[in-house]
């Protein structure tokens, strides 16, 4: 994928444009002048305990541009302990079981006491209460990261130490209990996790039947291989992917990826903490899927109804709204499928 930086779209088109996942509440600041200038809608992710109320105050002071988004994601799920009263010592040696004293010792040093997983569901569904178009997020596995001395020094120092995959699950699943329950969408965060994700996946549909489809899940930065996206597209209505520049453009294997992925399925994001480059970011992935998809992109915009004559940001913005809306149909129809073929939504590879 090429990394350029295309020229950004009159205002008119940018303001349909939705970076469904970044995280500007990791930035050191955010200028007021940097929100006034954003032209776009953003997904502001969460991911641990201090920066969901940084998401929540964000998304309070720009609710026209920013979709508040809470949850903890795996990098962070060690600070979590499953069982309400446990001290901070137990907690960390039952999971890291083969650590060596010297360093246990030093971990214990730096990290916080765990917080109970039911108090951290508690404050996720206050916040995902007080906010009504909320998204869970960002949430996931991750078999690859390991668990640094100190999140926060500079330069990060890591651990031999990985979070085990049993206890990620646990919290994950908890989070996406509460995601059904509250009818919220969910970005998703999968790395090195292709059948571990794809087994959670089926798993969620079992356990929550019907209501499994009332919401959206979008793998974010989507690194599945083409062939996995497609065992899932056929099972899972209600599962989207987004990719960004900042990961996909690391390998060519996306492109198969795009191609592989139905037309209504897609989604973009920049996955930037810098607010100021969401636009741009977003931009110039929405470029590559419009590219390999074989879609012209807007010079101006056109609220006209004649879906032959869409851009790439339309049809992404009305993948989009069917992302927010959930509650997705079972199986897709074989008069629906060939509605959406002729409409130029689907080709004949894709059914």
């Amino acid at each position: 994928m090429s990394t350029e930086d295309y020229p950004l779209p009159a205002e008119s088109v940018l303001n349909h444009i939705v970076d469904v996942h970044c995280h500007p509440t990791d930035a050191e600041s955010i200028s007021p002048e940097s929100m006034d200038n954003l032209k776009i809608t953003v997904c502001a992710m969460s991911s641990r305990q201090s920066d969901q109320p940084l998401v929540r105050a964000l998304a309070t002071a720009y609710p026209d541009k920013v979709i508040a988004c809470f949850g903890y994601h795996p990098w962070f799920s060690h600070w979590i302990s499953l069982v309400p009263r446990v001290s901070k010592e137990e907690h960390y040696r039952s999971l890291f079981p083969e650590g060596d004293t010297n360093t246990l010792q030093q971990l214990l040093q730096s990290f916080p006491d765990p917080t109970p997983l039911d108090e951290v569901i508690a404050e996720l569904r206050q916040n995902l209460e007080a906010f009504p178009n909320a998204m869970i997020g960002e949430v996931g596995l991750d078999r690859a990261f390991r668990v640094p001395y100190d999140y926060f020094a500079s330069p990060r120092q890591l651990t031999p130490f990985t979070v085990p995959l049993s206890h990620q699950l646990a919290i994950l699943e908890a989070q996406i209990d509460l995601a059904v329950d509250l009818r919220r969408n969910i970005s998703m965060h999968s790395v090195k996790a292709q059948m571990n994700t794809k087994d959670l996946l089926d798993k969620m549909k079992k356990k929550h039947g019907a209501n499994w489809n009332s919401i959206s899940v979008d793998l974010h930065s989507c690194g599945l291989s083409a062939q996995m996206w497609r065992d899932i597209e056929k099972k899972h209505n209600n599962v989207f992917l987004s990719l960004s520049m900042v990961i996909n453009s690391r390998s060519s294997n996306h492109v198969a990826l795009i191609k592989e992925c139905s037309p209504d399925k897609i989604l973009v994001e920049s996955d930037y903490n810098d607010i100021t480059c969401c636009a741009q970011q977003t931009f110039n992935i929405l470029q590559v899927v419009a590219q390999t998809k074989g879609w012209h992109i807007e010079e101006s915009w056109d609220d006209g109804t004649d879906t032959a004559s869409w851009g790439a940001v339309r049809r992404l913005e009305e993948n989009w709204k069917a992302f927010k809306a959930g509650n997705h149909p079972s199986h897709e129809s074989r008069a629906s499928k060939k509605k959406k073929r002729h409409e130029g939504w689907l080709s004949d590879s894709d059914t």
